[in-house]
């Protein structure tokens, strides 16, 4: 007996989701199909039922996470906005948390993909360079609509701020099993800096 069309589906988001888990925790070139599958609850020999290739898989993975962080971001961006404060404050807040910096799995994808970014194949590469760009994007207007910078002005603020948010957690997070002190230091700082930077027009 054949497998249904929503079985199928549901295998399909199984390993999807398999995949950006274990992607995330270390990268998709350490991760072999039968691990993956495993993981997924199904076996080796299916794999190739959903993707012609793994490179195929890791294309998803990457345009979907990537597309949920935007929406996660916005989510964010307007909840702030409809309780009357600061949006770019309260995202600096979120990011730079010690919950953020426990939630590998589930986090922002930007900082989740950004040390395998560069081993990626040309499509996969292609998707994180969309994806960010678009994240950079909604941010900036956040941070144009929160000070009297233009355009030009807040897109180049949100560069600086974005990449010292996304060093920081990384480096927290590269940190927070052998120095806990240091860890929290590290997103202590660059909060503080970030919120003082930010709210200068």
């Amino acid at each position: 007996m054949g497998v249904s069309q929503q079985k199928a589906a549901q295998n399909h988001d199984a390993i999807v989701d398999a995949a950006e888990t274990l992607f995330r925790q270390r990268g998709a070139e350490a991760v072999g199909l039968v691990e993956l599958m495993a993981a997924a609850g199904l076996t080796r020999g299916g794999f190739y039922n959903h993707f012609a290739s793994k490179r195929a898989l890791v294309d998803e993975v990457v345009a979907k996470a990537m597309t949920k962080g935007l929406a996660n971001l916005t989510a964010l961006l307007d909840a702030s906005d409809e309780r009357d404060t600061d949006p770019v404050a309260a995202q600096i807040d979120w990011y730079l948390s010690p919950e953020h910096r426990a939630d590998i799995d589930h986090g922002c994808p930007n900082a989740g993909f950004l040390g395998d970014a560069p081993r990626l194949d040309d499509a996969a590469r292609a998707r994180y360079t969309t994806g960010l760009t678009a994240n950079l994007h909604r941010f900036s207007q956040a941070i144009q609509d929160a000070t009297s910078l233009d355009e030009e002005e807040a897109w180049a603020r949100t560069l600086a701020l974005f990449s010292q948010m996304a060093g920081a957690l990384l480096l927290s997070r590269a940190v927070a099993a052998t120095d806990p002190e240091l860890s929290d230091q590290l997103l202590s700082a660059a909060r503080q800096d970030l919120h003082t930077r930010a709210q200068h027009s």
